[in-house]
């Protein structure tokens, strides 16, 4: 049985890792995390840019919240941030459905815009926004659910990388598009 997505598509652990990527386990969750301060303080363009897009997504919020515009149909919309069971980020003994950041995130942080991070985007103090605030939305907020907003946020350059990755090593007989793929994937 494969345990890594290189034994999964049949492609050279090296192949995974001369790519930059990270050879994620298929069967359970590993204590990794996207760290947004590490996308801010990158010397690469487009990890910086990846938080500048997650900043402008949270001044998107704030600002929808002072208009007055989020009833409850929008907060599941923008609000909620579930785990990316994609990724295999996060803790887990087995599997990979670990519980995101749920309602009572979504509902802190809807409020806290209004109050706590009124000035998102306009800080004075230091250098930049910094996405790391989303900590003290409510209490219990760690790494691993700071990784589930962050992950939610920059899931497109995550399939973009993980389809590079995969075009360029894996053979086309072991690849489908579409959803009706049969892989743990």
């Amino acid at each position: 049985m494969a345990t890594f997505f290189n034994e999964y598509f049949g492609v050279t652990a090296d192949q995974v890792d001369d790519h930059g990527a990270f050879n994620v386990s298929i069967i359970n969750d590993l204590p990794l995390f996207i760290d947004p301060f590490l996308l801010f303080n990158s010397e690469k363009a487009e990890y910086q840019q990846l938080h500048n897009d997650i900043l402008k997504y949270m001044i998107f919020l704030r600002d929808a919240v002072a208009a007055g515009r989020i009833n409850d149909d929008l907060v599941n919309a923008w609000f909620l941030f579930p785990e990316v069971k994609q990724s295999w980020f996060g803790f887990s003994l087995s599997g990979n459905g670990g519980s995101g950041l749920g309602r009572n995130f979504a509902i802190a942080l809807r409020a806290n815009l209004q109050t706590l991070f009124s000035n998102f985007g306009r800080e004075t103090i230091s250098r930049g926004s910094h996405i790391e605030k989303v900590c003290l939305v409510r209490s219990g907020i760690g790494r691993d659910m700071v990784s589930d907003f962050t992950t939610n946020l920059v899931k497109h350059f995550l399939c973009k990388y993980t389809e590079e990755l995969a075009v360029a090593n894996i053979y086309p007989a072991r690849r489908k598009n579409g959803l009706d793929q049969q892989s743990p994937l």
